[in-house]
C-alpha cells in the first residue's frame, strides 16, 4: 500500500493524501465486536490532492453525500471482519468515485427537428383531435 492508490496509468493518489481512522464496527456481531477495531474511515481532501484540476472540479460537483462542503471525501468501511479488508474496500470505493469524475461529460449539440418530424407531429395531433371529437356528445 506504500505506492498509493492507482487510478489509471498516469494518475495515482499518494498515501500521504489519505487519512485513516480506525474504530469499532456498528451493528450486531459476535463476542468480539466491541473489542476489536475493524471498521475504518478514510478521509481524502479533494482540493489538496494531486489529482488533475478538471477531475477535482468534477468531483466537487458530484451529488454524493460522502463529499462534505469542505471538499473532503469521507468513506466508512465496516463490512468485513478484518481491518485490512475494510481498508481495501474503502480504497476501492474511493477509486470508483474518482473514476466517475474522470469522465468528462459530453457537450450537448443543439439540434432542430426536421420538416418531416414537424409534419409527423402535427399529423398525430390532428389524428388525436379527430379521435377526441368523435367522443363528444352528438347534438341533433
Amino acid at each position: 500500500m506504500s505506492e498509493g492508490l492507482r487510478i489509471d496509468r498516469h494518475n495515482r493518489i499518494c498515501p500521504a493524501e489519505l487519512s485513516w481512522q480506525v474504530m469499532t464496527a456498528q451493528g450486531s456481531g459476535g463476542q468480539n465486536v466491541n473489542k476489536v477495531a475493524t471498521a475504518v474511515q478514510l478521509r481524502f481532501d479533494i482540493r489538496a490532492s494531486s489529482l488533475p484540476e478538471g477531475w477535482k472540479q468534477r468531483l466537487l460537483r458530484l451529488p454524493d453525500q460522502r463529499i462534505t462542503r469542505d471538499g473532503v471525501v469521507v468513506i466508512r468501511a465496516q463490512q468485513h471482519r478484518t481491518q485490512q479488508r475494510n481498508r481495501q474496500d474503502a480504497l476501492q470505493r474511493l477509486k470508483e468515485l474518482v473514476l466517475r469524475a474522470k469522465e468528462e461529460p459530453k457537450r450537448r449539440t443543439a439540434t432542430r427537428p426536421t420538416r418531416a418530424a414537424k409534419e409527423k407531429r402535427l399529423e398525430k395531433k390532428a389524428q388525436r383531435s379527430r379521435v377526441k371529437s368523435l367522443r363528444r356528445r352528438v347534438d341533433d
